[in-house]
């Protein structure tokens, strides 16, 4: 791909919005040249008009939830029915199945200036449990499909043993595991990373992988230097079942075990005690909030500003994708924080970019990522500071007007590697996401 030269109207360096950017992207998909104080487009330059900022990380995802929004809006419960429908949603994945529905998934993370996912990956074998005859098919089918959004991935094989300390995996949990943490590790050893795809690993939780089994895991990340991620208190029942079964909270089993670390992020973390948190702050253990599924599954509200007080780096994710839509995650943080404490800024809007930016992106393994820098990678997005949620802006208050006004409708342009994956909204790889979503969704149903 030959060099491409990005004029850019206002964009965000990380500390302040820059007007006037002559940005350069090489062929190997890095920026080669940042120049600022450039006041009209370098003849030939692609323009960019609106507010662009770093390519957004999606920290945590489960691509096949996206089937279960709206359906699930109905009636009452708790997390525990939620997750029963979740179940039934599931069963129906096949390989072809899944790279349709996430293919489309993708693609809308795409739109909402996204280029980055972390996919939470569970679903590895056919109902039942018995493997496909390519072990990874389910992983595989993942990894094809965000190259075909246009996308990066970091594939979190997730181990998932166990329905519950003690407890063999129920029916619905069959597919999910691959009966020991040595078999796991077997299955994803094969698994190869390629330009657009990292391999990480994830324990499903405490719950789900008996604590004998946990540093197999944590080991198999430690010696390939992947990230590694953790689905933590994120309900107050898996704490009371850990301190029954293990006199412990969860936190503290995992830091028993070898599995905290700068390498690796709990999701949630929501349910902390004060000694938690300084097992996650002290190792640097990152903290990944998702705050529209939490409010959705009525989770509860994390310490997130005392775990990055503490030093625990924090990202954001869509998670369940009730929405998906970076910078309300963001926007959800701080609103949060101010409902909990009925006190005002707690983040800043730099703050808060960096979290869905830079530091997603580094939770995910790609430390050269997330900034618009010379060596980066040349991904980026443009937010409109025009439209009816952001007409009037101030540009040097662009990203404050980002956080919170803007809303994923709101993205412009989508860039990845240097190559023009949204332009002027419109997805260049699936021409029509909606349909794409409609008719993977319906075949889940069928």
């Amino acid at each position: 791909m030959p060099l491409t030269t990005y004029w850019l109207e206002h964009a965000w360096l990380g500390t302040h919005v820059e007007p006037g950017v002559a940005l350069e992207a090489g062929g190997d998909g890095r920026i080669t040249a940042l120049r600022t104080g450039v006041e009209t487009p370098p003849p030939g330059a692609e323009v960019l008009r609106g507010l662009t900022v770093p390519g957004l990380a999606n920290a945590h995802s489960h691509a096949f939830h996206r089937a279960l929004r709206s359906l699930v809006q109905v009636g009452s419960g708790t997390f525990w029915t939620w997750r029963d429908f979740m179940y039934k949603v599931a069963q129906n994945l096949t390989p072809d199945s899944y790279f349709a529905l996430a293919r489309a998934v993708y693609a809308e993370m795409a739109l909402a200036g996204i280029t980055n996912v972390g996919e939470f990956h569970y679903v590895h074998h056919a109902p039942g449990g018995a493997p496909y005859a390519d072990p990874n098919a389910m992983g595989e089918a993942l990894i094809e499909a965000a190259a075909a959004a246009g996308i990066r991935i970091t594939l979190l094989d997730t181990a998932y043993l166990s329905a519950g300390f003690g407890q063999a995996p129920s029916p619905h949990q069959l597919r999910f595991s691959d009966g020991t943490a040595d078999a796991w590790a077997e299955r994803v050893g094969a698994l190869k990373p390629r330009a657009h795809a990292l391999i990480g690993a994830a324990i499903h939780s405490v719950r789900a992988v008996p604590a004998g089994q946990l540093a197999t895991v944590a080991g198999w990340a430690e010696e390939r230097r992947a990230p590694l991620h953790v689905h933590l208190s994120e309900q107050t029942a898996e704490n009371d079942a850990c301190q029954e079964a293990h006199g412990c909270t969860p936190t503290q089993l995992l830091a028993d075990h070898g599995v905290l670390g700068p390498r690796t992020t709990g999701v949630h973390n929501t349910h902390l005690t004060d000694i938690d948190i300084a097992l996650l702050g002290g190792t640097a253990t990152g903290t990944c909030m998702c705050p529209t599924t939490e409010r959705d599954l009525a989770d509860g509200i994390g310490p997130a500003g005392r775990l990055q007080h503490a030093g625990s780096p924090l990202s954001l994710g869509s998670d369940s994708h009730a929405v998906i839509d970076l910078l309300e995650e963001a926007r959800a943080m701080e609103l949060n924080e101010r409902l909990r404490s009925r006190t005002r800024g707690h983040w800043t809007a730099n703050a808060l970019l960096t979290a869905a930016t830079a530091d997603g992106h580094a939770a995910l393994g790609l430390a050269d990522a997330g900034r618009l820098e010379a060596g980066a990678l040349a991904d980026f997005t443009t937010i409109a500071l025009d439209s009816v949620r952001t007409a009037g802006a101030v540009p040097r208050l662009g990203a404050e007007t980002a956080v919170f006004a803007a809303t994923a409708a709101d993205v412009r342009h989508t860039v990845v590697g240097g190559r023009h994956i949204v332009r002027d909204g419109h997805h260049t790889l699936v021409g029509d996401v909606p349909t794409a979503l409609s008719e993977s969704i319906a075949a889940l149903r069928a």
